[in-house]
């Protein structure tokens, strides 16, 4: 009776270890064989998969790409501008103020372009023009070029958000042509014929719409941004007109003229 006891759970044991382990190799097979894994879309998929799915990668690289390195130019921009309305208008002069910015600075770029025009309005062409008109359009010249600055690359971020959904449902049409040409061939509906390319359309609808949303996002984002950048620099040509047109120089015979009209020193 004893030994009978003690058999018994030896025999459980027994029964239970071959269960547990055609349990475990059951649940690793399902994960190698998943069908509606990325690695399955990759492996199963044509050229045109492939394709789209190569696409799609490249439109979200590209628009993350744009998305920080136009976020890095627009803070740095905000530096520049608090920067320059530190030490730009504190300058004795637009020389002094010229100098006090940094060479990289796009507020140095309009103030130098607009010093420019003003020593080289007189003995040429540009002197019939006003003089006030002459360098508010230099002014305005180099306001615009900082612009389009901040405003390249933007495009690529629309062109994504506005076309990568339509891609990805591409992809989607393509995978379920494959799955209903797999019910056609099998002549029957099931499931093991349909699962890959279904998990394969729906894998590039995901995709699709994960590549379009950032890119969005982050259109909308940098457009706010892009116009509060705008204002600071177009501010700053505005300020930079008034202050040539009032003669305020480091040249001694330019102070002394002062008015409206600067005279501006010949080099030797």
């Amino acid at each position: 009776m004893s030994f009978a006891l003690t058999r018994l759970p030896l025999a459980i044991v027994a029964s239970i270890v071959p269960v547990a382990a055609r349990a475990a190799d059951g649940v690793v097979t399902q994960a190698v064989d998943n069908p509606y894994g990325l690695d399955a879309l990759w492996a199963q998929g044509d050229f045109v998969a492939r394709g789209t799915l190569l696409v799609l990668v490249i439109m979200s690289a590209a628009s993350w790409y744009v998305l920080l390195t136009k976020l890095w130019e627009q803070t740095r921009l905000f530096l520049q501008a608090k920067k320059a309305n530190q030490l730009f208008w504190k300058a004795p002069s637009v020389e002094a103020g010229i100098a006090a910015l940094s060479d990289r600075s796009p507020f140095r770029a309009v103030a130098a372009t607009g010093a420019d025009a003003v020593a080289h309005h007189g003995g040429s062409l540009v002197e019939n023009i006003d003089r006030s008109t002459w360098v508010s359009q230099a002014i305005q010249r180099a306001v615009d070029q900082i612009v389009n600055r901040l405003q390249g690359g933007l495009v690529v971020l629309a062109t994504v958000g506005s076309t990568a959904p339509f891609i990805g449902l591409f992809g989607t049409v393509w995978g379920i042509y494959h799955a209903l040409t797999a019910i056609g061939i099998a002549g029957q509906a099931s499931i093991d014929k349909v699962a890959g390319p279904v998990g394969e359309a729906l894998i590039m609808t995901a995709i699709g719409l994960a590549v379009a949303v950032p890119a969005v996002l982050g259109y909308n984002w940098l457009v706010r941004r892009n116009k509060v950048a705008i204002d600071q620099v177009r501010h700053f040509g505005s300020d930079l007109h008034s202050v040539l047109l009032g003669g305020v120089h480091s040249n001694p015979r330019i102070r002394a003229a002062g008015g409206s009209k600067p005279v501006i020193a010949q080099a030797a």
